[in-house]
């Protein structure tokens, strides 16, 4: 949900009303929960949304840089993610090791659940999302 909607239900109809008014694709903000990616995209679908919801995906290569981020965004941080990168403040190597993993397991299951279009948002840190798409098989057209 956009942290300035009144409601879920709100917020669900006002992205209803841009589809209806031309946006031909949806992007979320990036989350960790698949299941809610799944019941919010099955929500679009049950009051006519047909766009494609294109999950956005952060990889997080900076822990309190993500949880500054989520709480303007009300995005919930996981138990499990938190865990993954506690000790790690001053080991960039294996934030970035633990960041590609995170995202390429989100990306594996996005897709057997039938996700195609994927966002990353980078934060200025395209290399390592071009490592990410890299090692899912996705290749620049030479």
């Amino acid at each position: 949900m956009h942290p300035e909607a009144k409601s879920a239900q709100a917020d669900l109809i006002n992205l209803k009303r841009k589809i209806d008014a031309g946006a031909n694709h949806v992007i979320t903000q990036f989350f960790f929960d698949i299941e809610n990616y799944l019941r919010f995209r099955d929500r679009c679908a049950s009051i006519g949304i047909d766009t494609e919801i294109v999950p956005g995906i952060l990889p997080v290569t900076n822990f309190k840089q993500l949880q500054k981020m989520a709480s303007f965004t009300n995005v919930k941080i996981p138990t499990w993610l938190a865990k993954a990168y506690e000790g790690l403040d001053d080991d960039q190597t294996t934030r970035n090791l633990v960041a590609a993993s995170v995202a390429m397991d989100m990306v594996k299951v996005l897709s057997r659940e039938g996700v195609h279009d994927f966002h990353f948002y980078t934060l200025n840190r395209s290399e390592l999302t071009y490592a990410i798409c890299h090692t899912l098989g996705v290749r620049p057209n030479l």
